[in-house]
């Protein structure tokens, strides 16, 4: 089930995601959105309804000092954070010793990243990344767009996903968040 899609423009991220909730051959269109913003953060998420909720209403994104690595925050502080989230939240799955969670878009600090059900964290350098099943129909709509509006890459992306994937369907939940840029001082611009 599901397509997220997020961008990186020049002044925002944007992230669309659809509305479909499947089970088996089942589909219902659901009122709640699997793109929302948690402080700061721009999430969007597939595999469970449950998960979203949990990252949507219990996570609390710890404080990040302004000098700390944003990556290195996003793999430690930010992944433990879910991880304890989503233990607390009765979801973490366990498996012969392995810990898993779920499949995940986040937007902060001007980047995008994907958190992956092993808690991984990656970003691509393109500027654009797709999870779900509607993933590969997104980045090849997104890959053929480049030159349009982002929302409208975006929404196209999601449009595609939805043609081509019967786990995708709209409406369609786009939002954005502004990349803020550290302002220079007179010493380090020259």
């Amino acid at each position: 089930m599901t397509c997220i899609v997020g961008l990186v423009d020049n002044d925002r991220v944007w992230m669309g995601g659809d509305s479909a909730g499947v089970s088996g051959l089942d589909i219902t269109v659901r009122a709640d959105t699997k793109v929302f913003r948690n402080e700061d953060m721009l999430i969007g998420f597939t595999n469970s309804f449950r998960m979203g909720q949990l990252l949507h209403y219990k996570l609390k994104p710890p404080p990040r000092d302004e000098d700390a690595d944003v990556f290195r925050y996003m793999v430690v502080d930010f992944v433990d954070a879910v991880r304890a989230c989503l233990k607390d939240g009765g979801w973490a799955q366990r498996s012969n010793d392995v810990e898993s969670g779920g499949c995940f878009l986040v937007a902060y600090e001007g980047r995008l990243f994907s958190v992956q059900s092993d808690y991984q964290v990656g970003e691509a350098i393109r500027g654009y990344h797709a999870i779900g099943c509607g993933a590969d129909y997104a980045l090849g709509s997104l890959a053929s767009t480049e030159g349009l509006p982002a929302e409208q890459r975006v929404r196209k992306a999601l449009e595609c996903a939805e043609t081509f994937s019967g786990g995708v369907r709209s409406p369609f939940t786009v939002q954005s968040l502004p990349i803020v840029r550290a302002k220079l001082t007179l010493t380090e611009a020259a």
